[in-house]
């Protein structure tokens, strides 16, 4: 693949992220890009850490996460092992056989049981591997698990991002101090249930397994599972979260301490998301899309997501027309219950239509508006008080470039 121009919406440099006790992490070579890039992601966790996490749905999801599906339910977690550059996914009996391999070298090094392992893969799909390419590696890479190199962690798992993705917080509860960092890759085949990423975030909060799964299942919904890029529902993706239960006081459910590290994970993934919308494969303009006025947050999803999954709306923005017939065409195809005669619509904060029919504005502002690199939709749609906001990105040549010498 050829090398990629970094998007015009990445960040200006990688944020300074905090350790994270109790863990410990190494990158690795395997070769899976024809290159010595770093392609492989090893973390051990000293004592052990508590985990949530939330998966792709796709009926043909890899192996790696069937197996992280079961895994989540021992609620403990004692590594990870992450490689780019295949999927793991439709690789039937071989894929699963990788798996087993690197399980038991892990647990052979460490004393773990393999239930209390992690895996995850990302990259081309269909293309089994040898059964010993990561267990393989594993005695030499053993050694020299230390504290994570951020950076070095994000670059390693990355396919077709164009910038590595981070994202860093300490707070404060009791007195105490929280760390959470949190790395993720993600570009293009993003789209809920949830996307082609891989999102890993690590705090030393002590914090049950149980209350931290309640947490990431509440927040996924309107954090990873309200950004889309081209619609494509992936085989790998991975959210997990570990806590590894070396900071202060225990949080307990329903207490202000919860209520503050909530908010601070949030955050965090938040953050994550809408780094990896705002690398979309092709991306020149990011773009917020507001649904209000709904019969429930489900209904005003679906038409948030029509809009924002749109393509003809993705090009209108990709070219700066604010054409807001393409937006009502997205909300009606839906089926969902609105009122024709009160739908009204907003570009960057601007009316272009009000009560069913078109505003009067001004066009030359609005152009000027639709020229910038972040994007409002807001639309009204006159049926109760619900509302659910997803994020996008425009729809530009570019998306076919990459997607076209993906396997070159």
């Amino acid at each position: 693949m050829k090398q990629l121009a970094i998007s015009p919406l990445a960040p200006a440099s990688f944020p300074l992220l905090p350790n994270i006790a109790g863990m410990n992490a190494a990158t690795y070579s395997l070769g899976m890009y024809k290159s010595d890039r770093d392609d492989l992601i090893v973390v051990s966790f000293e004592d052990g850490a508590s985990v949530g996490g939330a998966l792709t749905k796709s009926n043909t999801r890899s192996c790696d996460v069937d197996w992280c599906i079961g895994a989540l339910k021992s609620g403990l977690a004692k590594g990870l092992v992450v490689n780019a550059g295949n999927s793991n996914a439709f690789t039937g009996a071989a894929g699963i056989a990788k798996n087993d391999a690197t399980l038991a070298k892990f647990c052979e090094l460490s004393g773990a049981k393999p239930e209390n392992i992690f895996l995850s893969a990302t990259g081309v799909i269909g293309v089994p591997v040898a059964a010993d390419l990561i267990s393989s590696k594993l005695d030499a890479i053993w050694p020299n698990l230390s504290k994570p190199n951020w950076e070095k962690l994000a670059k390693a798992i990355a396919t077709t991002d164009t910038f590595i993705k981070g994202f860093g917080k300490t707070i404060e509860i009791d007195g105490q101090k929280i760390n959470i960092a949190g790395i993720a890759k993600g570009s293009g085949m993003i789209a809920p249930n949830m996307a082609t990423m891989l999102v890993y975030i690590f705090t030393d909060a002590k914090i049950s397994s149980a209350l931290l799964q309640k947490m990431v299942s509440q927040y996924v919904e309107t954090t990873f599972n309200a950004i889309t890029v081209d619609s494509d529902t992936s085989t790998s993706d991975t959210l997990l979260v570990f806590a590894t239960n070396k900071a202060g006081n225990e949080i307990v459910e329903n207490s202000a301490a919860s209520r503050v590290f909530a908010d601070a994970l949030n955050e965090c993934m938040l953050d994550l998301a809408l780094q990896v919308v705002k690398d979309g494969e092709g991306a020149q303009k990011f773009i917020e899309v507001k649904v209000a006025g709904a019969i429930s947050v489900s209904s005003a999803k679906i038409i948030a997501m029509a809009i924002a999954n749109s393509p003809l709306v993705k090009t209108a923005i990709a070219g700066g027309d604010a054409n807001w017939g393409r937006v009502a065409m997205a909300v009606g195809k839906c089926l969902e219950p609105i009122n024709a005669d009160k739908l009204s619509i907003k570009f960057c904060g601007q009316w272009v239509a009000k009560n069913g029919g078109a505003a009067i504005y001004d066009e030359g502002e609005i152009n000027k508006l639709m020229a910038g690199t972040d994007i409002e939709i807001f639309v009204d749609v006159g049926m109760g008080k619900s509302e659910f906001t997803a994020y996008t990105c425009d729809l530009t040549h570019g998306y076919i470039s990459i997607n076209g010498d993906y396997r070159s």
